[in-house]
């Protein structure tokens, strides 16, 4: 069966596609005008998705790339859709994505040269694949994609929004996430049966409980530590703003340093004031970053497939890396992530032992302690936990949000420096270096940088977040003793952000970001799967033998 387009594309649909192991996938499959019937051979771009490949969005891109001269291959992954076998998300996606572009290669409409294109799962799968060594893969454009597991929630446990996209994708077609009051499903506890309480048993949700760590349960989906196993140029693409941001630039860098030695300088990176769905709008909230924010992304993408796929130099002309600079509103052109003229700064926390809310005298500044300052203290009930601003789905976790309500509770933390007298420039990645006590066995600490406007407009740019019992890796969960100080790291992202002279540079420190993150029950308890709560007495120390410190990328200016 076959259906026309304009530009005298043509759409043939349900390929059967075997796979090694006798499943077959569906594929629908876009030709360039007069195609396969003229006998010319193209340039291939797989898109494989488990979000349903019929659909109009989806058809209008394949059409966009088979008008430049591409066959674009459109797949249902296993077990969704049109395509046979068991969905059990990322499991079979690497040697699946291998079957599928290899096939595709050895079809007569193709040159043997062979991209591969998506974003967020869509991304994620494509290094998987790329990890199985495809002979004929020739070019990735990754677009907001997942890191390896706890990397973005370090906590041992999925995030209770992750619970959303999990119904999102439960049988073989897309589910209504309207169906669902997340904001009480996310209330529930314990975590384990946080399912049932959606409307359905989800055997995925359960198996990630089961396994609170890093083991060999996680190993199965992981990349980010085989890069030296890759060996093909990547366009790395995503924004400041999506809330699975780290793992574009981790790649990035991943690629430029430890990839294979001939795919190093074949690496680009694209950041822009972007949420999770990426160059659809120039607001994000109450913050409009100009009409220069939106570009054309589909162009950049075509441009690095006619350099690899096509062998066009004058394609390849384009930086490094390309960002765009927040607060200043202007893209601008690098040749490495982190820049190198970065000077990276300790901003220490200081107070008179009262930092608790936007009310409170908590200061930050880059003279380190010389004398020893009272500690502050807060309570941190899970019971009442300190809320992140965000949609009740998944489909985007926070974004450049005001937390001036927030910041007035007493169990938030706030240190800010003085108005700033000239513009500061922070890009790069950010970190907390913290020193702090609790009464709790275990329990949670978050930090989050924020631009205070002088009209009181609260702006997050960046967070993170410890999970005390896994202060030493994911694989070695120890418990805490209360009222012992540790140091804790706390990986904030990254940003790119204009501090306007006037503004002020603000962290916060709290123990929850929920329902980003679930509500550490601070109990020392086996994770996820009981109820009962503690309220942990916090103790954050900034003295001479505790620089508690966010240390910030400056940009000399």
């Amino acid at each position: 069966m076959s259906m026309s387009f304009p530009a005298q594309t043509r759409l043939v649909f349900d390929q059967r596609v075997p796979m090694r192991d006798g499943v077959t996938l569906s594929a629908d499959v876009m030709f360039p005008a007069g195609a396969p019937e003229n006998g010319k051979r193209y340039p291939a771009i797989v898109l494989r998705t488990p979000y349903i490949k019929a659909n109009p969005v989806t058809y209008a891109n394949a059409r966009y790339f088979a008008e430049r001269g591409y066959v674009y291959v459109m797949m249902d992954v296993r077990g969704r859709g049109d395509s046979d076998g068991v969905w059990k998300p990322y499991v079979h996606d690497g040697r699946d994505g291998y079957d599928a572009i290899e096939w595709v290669a050895a079809q007569d409409w193709s040159n043997g040269k062979v991209g591969t294109l998506g974003g967020s799962y869509l991304g994620r799968i494509q290094w998987l694949a790329a990890l199985e060594q495809p002979p004929h893969l020739g070019a990735m454009v990754v677009l907001v994609t997942p890191s390896d597991p706890f990397v973005e929630t370090p906590t041992g446990l999925p995030s209770p929004m992750h619970l959303c996209w999990e119904h999102f994708v439960s049988g073989r077609v897309l589910q209504p996430m309207e169906a669902v009051q997340w904001s009480e499903v996310y209330e529930h506890l314990p975590l384990l049966t946080m399912d049932e309480r959606a409307g359905r048993v989800m055997a995925n949700w359960r198996e990630q409980i089961a396994h609170a760590q890093m083991d060999e349960y996680w190993d199965r989906i992981c990349y980010q530590n085989r890069f030296e196993q890759v060996n093909v140029p990547v366009l790395h693409i995503s924004g400041w703003y999506d809330d699975e941001q780290i793992g574009s630039p981790m790649n990035y860098i991943g690629m430029t340093t430890r990839g294979a030695v001939e795919a190093r300088d074949k690496q680009r990176l694209l950041m822009g004031p972007w949420g999770h769905a990426l160059n659809t709008t120039q607001n994000l909230g109450e913050v409009d970053f100009g009409p220069l924010s939106l570009i054309d992304l589909k162009g950049e993408q075509a441009r690095w497939f006619d350099r690899w796929l096509k062998d066009d130099e004058d394609a390849g002309g384009a930086a490094a890396v390309t960002i765009f600079v927040m607060g200043e509103n202007a893209w601008r052109d690098e040749a490495e992530w982190p820049l190198a003229r970065t000077q990276f700064t300790p901003f220490y926390l200081h107070s008179a032992g009262r930092a608790n809310s936007r009310f409170g005298d908590g200061s930050l500044a880059t003279g380190a302690p010389t004398e020893d300052e009272p500690h502050d203290g807060y309570r941190y009930d899970p019971a009442r936990p300190v809320p992140f601003v965000t949609e009740p789905t998944s489909s985007q976790i926070g974004g450049p949000d005001d937390y001036a309500a927030i910041e007035r509770r007493d169990d938030v933390l706030v240190y800010m420096t003085e108005p700033l007298r000239e513009d500061v420039e922070v890009t790069g990645p950010v970190r907390v270096e913290l020193y702090a006590a609790s009464s709790a066995r275990d329990t949670d600490f978050m930090a989050k940088l924020v631009d205070v406007h002088p009209d009181g407009f609260v702006q997050r740019l960046c967070d993170g977040m410890v999970r005390a019992r896994f202060r030493a890796g994911m694989e070695r969960p120890e418990l805490i003793e209360p009222g012992q100080v540790y140091k804790y790291g706390i990986d904030c992202w990254n940003t790119a952000q204009v501090f306007k002279a006037g503004h002020r540079i603000g962290l916060e420190i709290a123990s929850c970001a929920f329902p980003k993150y679930d509500r550490n029950l601070n109990t020392g308890a086996e994770l996820g799967v009981t109820s009962e709560m503690v309220v942990a007495e916090q103790r954050i120390l900034h003295d001479a033998a505790h620089p508690s410190a966010v240390v910030l990328p400056i940009i000399p200016r």
